[in-house]
């Protein structure tokens, strides 16, 4: 009988249980899945801790489906449409390509987005109240603050930068650098990439050789980033002082970056999914934008290279890895 009376209860406790289930994508649009882990890069390390943090825990109330463009723009919009085919509760994105993908393939699913301008991207009208499936967080730089990371101290009489990029990104988004470098007197070179992918960097790396630069700055983007370990490596063989965007170039052996903190873009990001998961719009999040730069400088790298950092230099840094 006891048994009997409790096996309603048990059933309700189990479908509650079962309730709490939820399903997230995540979409880079470059490099391989294994990025995107408690293990992968310093965005992702972040995100998933913090999601434990708030009690999503995967493998246990949360399955994250991952998924790769593999460095070709071509693929990404047949990518976002299975994703969406499938129906997550919220797709996690990295780049505006990626997330202009997504948007065009679903109006509903939720999506929070990493990127540069979601406005300038078409993805948003807002960045108070983004309104729509969107919401996230942006790391793009103020013009002051591309003018700083061009100004590459560790050669003052820089005057041709070469700067490594993704051709479709090229003429709109680095138009804003060109200002900043008029001003510094340094003109930009295009380091363009046509794909995402190991051969490409080779190839792009061999040709710049012949214009001599003076110096190498490497963009923020997710297509770049998913293989910053082999931009830092040709970098150095370069011997060519750089500027980079993040922390993890200069963990990886990079010179330097001016960067927005990616740990606290990744714990935002997972602030957005949980609050989505437990039923808030993804138009009624603000799109978070950072107030913080850190300047990173990596003096193993320096003396590699056998650049002598002026002292001021050392002093005005947030960080000195050695």
């Amino acid at each position: 009988m006891i048994s009997l009376l409790l096996a309603p209860a048990v059933r309700a406790v189990w479908a509650q249980e079962q309730a709490k289930q939820h399903r997230i994508a995540i979409i880079r649009p470059a490099g391989s899945v294994a990025l995107i882990s408690d293990t992968g890069i310093r965005f992702y390390r972040a995100f998933f801790e913090e999601l434990r943090r708030l009690g999503d825990v995967e493998g246990q109330n949360l399955t994250v489906e991952r998924y790769s463009g593999e460095g070709r723009p071509d693929r990404l919009d047949d990518l976002a449409r299975e994703v969406v085919y499938r129906k997550p509760d919220v797709i996690v994105v990295s780049g505006d390509a990626i997330a202009q993908a997504a948007r065009a393939s679903n109006d509903t699913i939720p999506i929070v987005w990493l990127g540069a301008d979601p406005i300038r991207a078409g993805l948003v009208t807002s960045l108070a109240r983004p309104g729509g499936n969107i919401t996230g967080v942006t790391v793009r730089a103020e013009i002051e603050i591309w003018g700083k990371r061009l100004q590459i101290e560790a050669v003052p009489s820089a005057s041709r930068v070469a700067y490594l990029d993704m051709r479709t990104y090229w003429e709109q988004d680095v138009q804003p650098l060109h200002e900043p470098g008029r001003q510094l007197q340094i003109s930009l070179i295009g380091m363009l990439l046509q794909e995402s992918t190991p051969t490409e960097f080779q190839r792009v790396f061999a040709e710049i050789a012949p214009n001599r630069p003076d110096a190498i700055m490497v963009d923020g983007r997710p297509e770049l980033t998913a293989y910053h370990q082999m931009i830092v490596e040709l970098v150095n063989k370069s011997r060519l002082p750089a500027m980079y965007p993040y922390r993890d170039y200069v963990e990886a052996g990079g010179l330097m970056a001016y960067e927005a903190d990616l740990g606290e873009a990744g714990r935002r990001a997972a602030d957005d999914v949980h609050q989505i998961l437990n039923g808030t719009k993804p138009g009624d999040i603000p799109i978070y934008r950072p107030t913080k730069y850190e300047f990173v400088i990596n003096l193993n790298a320096a003396k590699a290279l056998g650049r002598a950092l002026p002292p001021a230099l050392l002093g005005r840094a947030d960080d000195v890895i050695e």
